[in-house]
């Protein structure tokens, strides 16, 4: 029986839209990324506050014992990693972090014209498969 994956969106984004994102408002440069999350149902979330939520979440149930925690944590801590991370923004359609192969390719398919212009750099689509995955550092699952 073979497995369904499920996908997931990222996008790159120039400075300045990464910088708009992350102060939070629903500036008027944004509109045209906007429009295109809004059609799929999509909120989009910027990369590295969700790795922040993530440490935040495992420090306050005291799961911090774990490589993906390490990993995450050492990553928001890293300044170049930080940085890096606060200029991809993940699609969430409905709220979900992964969704069927033909909401990922519609949504990827939208945004495709806006890539190059004044907001978005690359757009990435990632499965659900662990081995098409990264995963923590050796040193870090010790």
């Amino acid at each position: 029986m073979s497995e369904q994956w499920e996908f997931q969106i990222r996008a790159t984004l120039t400075d300045r839209a990464a910088e708009l994102i992350c102060e939070g408002a629903g500036a008027p440069e944004l509109e045209p990324l906007a429009a295109v999350a809004e059609r799929h149902h999509a909120q989009i979330r910027n990369q590295y506050d969700a790795f922040a939520e993530f440490v935040t979440e495992a420090e306050a149930s005291g799961d911090t014992g774990t490589a993906l925690y390490k990993w995450t944590k050492v990553t928001i801590e890293d300044p170049v990693k930080a940085a890096k991370h606060k200029k991809i923004v993940t699609f969430y359609i409905n709220g979900e972090e992964v969704y069927p192969r033909a909401a990922a390719e519609a949504l990827e398919a939208d945004l495709a014209p806006l890539v190059g212009g004044a907001l978005v750099v690359k757009i990435n689509k990632y499965d659900s498969n662990p081995a098409n995955n990264p995963q923590p550092p050796a040193h870090l699952c010790a």
